[in-house]
């Protein structure tokens, strides 16, 4: 194999000029397709950092109570002992934390949103307090005056709030301000409630636009509910890629304790209340559910992206597999002495194919090496420049406000190996003709 690699890497330097002309296109296509694998495992992380973030655990433990026909509420109830089973049961999480769920209307002197209510326990939130970002005050004030700075850890203060930024310029409120919060509780009529705003925090991608964070015992009294219940117990775990083994896991252990669990239903919890109310039972069943079906109405960002990438790296595959097989051909052609000399002095039909499938994809590794490398290159520089996304569209696909793009080392080989095995696909043919190439005839041919 060292010299059919010697005899490869030779024959690629003497042909220099088609060799610069197939590398550079091989390199193209190996950096559009690893562009769009980057940007759509991108979308993939800002989605499951701002769904663990913001709205969901890697495994949660969430359900229904009814208290009559299409009357349910996100509710659990005993929520120190689901806590506890979760503990003894996923003894490797990291954290186990619970919030309320709520929804409503969220009212300023200059306009209004809709919204959901997270409630938090302030102790138990350093995670996610941590990773939150102070906004700056041009991101949100239309006047771009200054105002104190918000602290994330005033949120343990009665009736306070966080929101996001996108949601403070469109009711146009800042730090210190006031907002009314307008919900309907579980007994029927609607509760109200005046929040401070404490602090603005970055926006988050598209899933902030919609979450504000307030006490978890504001929540309570808006919808009049005892100490003992919560909206759903969230388990993080070490490596997201967990999340449905030990939701299994869960499901074995809760159904063991006596708890009633619906049939696993891969969406968010809102999407669930025509179904759950139209279903004939009462009382509380549990209803667990990973990260991924707590955002699924977004999969299609990523599908979308997956299927860009697997037609344009289709439709330039068929066009480099054309082009190098044509250039295996035509070496074919010009070493026709080449292949009579070396079979006649014993090299097998082996051999010969091995020379030109190897010399196609020492060719299609190198320039897919390269193209691979200009474009992680290309991705850290940006990255480094750290640059805002204004439009909300853009936004919305890219679940990100700022331009960033990890680069991993599995996506740079991954790309190099598909470009790798395309062009020496695409050498089979022709080399395996080369191959049955009877040495008198090729030595007769070269005169």
């Amino acid at each position: 194999m060292l010299l059919v690699l010697r005899i490869a890497w030779h024959n690629i330097l003497l042909a220099r000029r088609r060799t610069l002309l197939l590398g550079m296109a091989v390199a193209t296509t190996a950096f559009m397709f690893f562009m769009l694998r980057a940007v759509a495992a991108s979308v993939s992380e800002h989605m499951l950092d701002a769904a663990t973030t913001l709205s969901a655990g890697h495994v949660n433990i969430g359900g229904f109570f009814k208290d009559g026909q299409n009357a349910s509420a996100p509710i659990l109830t005993g929520r120190e002992q689901l806590r506890d089973l979760a503990r003894k049961t996923v003894p490797e999480s990291t954290r186990i934390i619970d919030r309320h769920r709520g929804w409503g209307r969220i009212i300023s002197p200059a306009s209004s949103i809709n919204a959901s209510f997270s409630g938090l326990i302030v102790a138990e939130e350093a995670n996610l307090l941590g990773t939150l970002r102070l906004a700056a005050t041009r991101d949100y004030r239309k006047d771009g005056n200054d105002e104190r700075p918000g602290h994330f850890a005033d949120l343990a203060k009665p009736n306070s709030a966080i929101l996001f930024a996108a949601q403070a310029k469109k009711l146009e409120v800042g730090v210190g301000d006031s907002v009314t919060v307008i919900t309907e509780a579980s007994s029927g009529p609607a509760n109200t409630a005046d929040l401070d705003i404490v602090a603005i925090a970055e926006d988050i991608g598209f899933l902030s636009n919609y979450s504000i964070l307030m006490p978890r015992q504001t929540v309570l009294d808006l919808y009049q509910l005892s100490p003992d219940t919560t909206g759903a117990v969230m388990v993080y775990l070490p490596h997201a890629d967990q999340a449905q083994a030990v939701m299994d896991r869960l499901r074995q252990a809760l159904k063991g304790a006596g708890y009633t669990l619906m049939d696993h239903d891969p969406r968010p919890f809102f999407m669930k209340f025509a179904s759950v109310g139209a279903a004939d039972w009462l009382g509380q069943q549990l209803d667990l559910t990973t990260w991924s079906d707590e955002i699924s109405y977004m999969a299609w960002v990523t599908m979308a992206l997956d299927l860009i990438a697997f037609v344009v790296l289709s439709i330039l595959a068929l066009i480099i597999g054309g082009g190098l097989m044509n250039s295996v051909w035509m070496s074919v052609r010009e070493r026709t002495k080449e292949i009579g000399t070396m079979r006649a002095i014993g090299a097998s039909r082996t051999f010969v194919a091995q020379l030109f499938v190897v010399e196609a994809m020492l060719l299609g590794g190198l320039a897919s090496i390269c193209g691979t490398g200009l474009g992680a290159l290309l991705l850290s520089v940006i990255n480094h420049l750290n640059l805002p996304i204004v439009d909300d569209g853009t936004r919305l696909f890219l679940m990100a406000n700022t331009v960033h793009i990890p680069v991993h080392l599995e996506q740079l080989i991954s790309a190099s190996l598909v470009l790798m095995m395309i062009t020496g696909a695409a050498a089979l043919y022709p080399s395996w003709k080369a191959a049955r190439m009877r040495p008198i005839e090729a030595l007769m041919h070269s005169k």
